[in-house]
C-alpha cells in the first residue's frame, strides 16, 4: 500500500480502555490498523488455539475494525461469524463495507482474506440506542461473588488463549482426565469469566468472551476431541457508554447445549454483569469429531 498503513482513527480510541498505560495483551491482539481500501490485522500467540486464533479474539478483531470506521455510527447490536476455514499465523486483511443506513441502524459485513483466500467473513448490526420502556423477565443466575470460586489452574487446558482468561466455575467444571465419560454428562456450565490480567470489558472483549465458553462436548463427553466453531451469533443487550459506566472487569456466564449429531452440535450462553444485568446472549454452531 502505497505510503504503509495509516494509524486508526481518533475515534477507536473509545475501542478499549486497559488499566494503565500499557497495551493489554488483548488489545494488542485485536488491534487494527486502517489502510488504503482494507485494514490490516495480524493473528497473536497469546490467543491460540488448536490449529489457528482463537474464534473470539478473532471476532473481536472485525468488531473492532468497524468502530473504528470512520462511517461507524451507534453501537454493536448482533453480529454474526462464520469461519470459513484455517486462519494461519501472521497478517490478514479485513475488508470493511457498509451496506445499508438509515436514522437508527447501519448493516455492516467484514470479510477476512489471507493469499486472497476468504478465511472468515462476519455480518453485523449497528443501532442508535434511544431510552425506552424496559422489562428483563429473564431472571439473573445467582452465584457467589467472583472473589469466592476458586479459578481454573491456568495449566488445565493447554491452549495459549485459554491462559488469558480467569475462569472460575460455579457448576459444570470441565473434568479433563483423559478418560471419557462411561455416560454423557451435563452440557451446562456456570462461570465467572474475567480477563487473566484484569481488564475494563468493552464491546469486543465482551464479544470474545461470548465464545470463550469451552466447547460443550468437552464438558459432555469429559475428554477433548477435534473440535471448531463453524458460524457464532451474538446479540448485545447493553451501549457502549451503560457497559463502561458500569465499570466490569469480569462476567457471570452460564453455557449448555441441546444436541450433538452428525459431527456438529449446538452452543448457547448468556453473559450476565455482576449486579444482574443481562448484557450479551450468544448461539453457536460447532465441529467435532468423536
Amino acid at each position: 500500500m502505497p505510503g504503509g498503513p495509516n494509524p486508526i482513527p481518533a475515534k477507536a480510541d473509545r475501542l478499549h480502555t486497559p488499566l494503565d498505560t500499557t497495551e493489554h495483551v488483548f488489545d494488542a491482539a485485536t488491534r487494527v490498523i486502517a489502510g488504503d481500501s482494507r485494514w490490516i490485522g495480524h493473528t497473536s500467540d497469546d490467543y491460540w488455539a488448536f490449529v489457528g486464533p482463537f474464534g473470539g479474539a478473532t471476532a473481536a478483531t472485525m468488531l473492532r475494525a468497524i468502530i473504528g470506521h470512520v462511517d461507524c455510527s451507534g453501537d454493536p447490536l448482533a453480529i454474526t461469524v462464520n469461519y470459513c476455514a484455517p486462519i494461519a499465523r501472521g497478517a490478514f486483511e479485513l475488508d470493511v463495507r457498509l451496506i445499508k443506513a438509515n436514522r437508527s441502524t447501519q448493516h455492516w459485513s467484514v470479510e477476512l482474506t489471507q493469499n486472497d483466500e476468504v478465511a472468515a467473513f462476519a455480518t453485523a448490526v449497528f443501532a442508535i440506542r434511544r431510552p425506552s420502556w424496559t422489562h428483563q423477565p429473564v431472571e439473573f443466575p445467582g452465584a457467589p461473588p467472583f472473589e469466592q470460586v476458586r479459578p481454573l489452574p491456568r495449566s488445565a487446558i493447554a491452549m495459549s488463549w485459554v491462559k488469558q482468561y480467569d475462569f472460575r466455575f460455579v457448576d459444570g467444571a470441565p473434568s479433563l482426565s483423559g478418560q471419557a465419560n462411561a455416560e454423557p454428562a451435563s452440557a451446562h456450565s456456570k462461570l465467572w469469566i474475567g480477563d487473566h490480567t484484569p481488564r475494563r470489558i468493552d464491546m469486543p472483549s465482551l464479544l470474545s468472551m461470548s465464545d470463550a465458553f469451552f466447547g460443550r462436548i468437552f464438558h459432555v463427553r469429559g475428554e477433548l476431541v477435534p473440535f471448531g466453531t463453524v458460524s457464532l451469533t451474538t446479540y448485545f443487550h447493553t451501549s457502549a457508554e451503560d457497559l463502561a459506566a458500569e465499570d466490569i472487569r469480569h462476567v457471570l456466564a452460564t453455557a449448555d447445549a441441546k444436541v450433538f449429531s452428525k459431527s456438529y452440535g449446538d452452543q448457547i450462553g448468556e453473559l450476565w454483569s455482576p449486579g444482574g444485568r443481562l448484557l450479551a446472549t450468544t448461539q453457536q454452531i460447532a465441529y467435532f469429531k468423536a
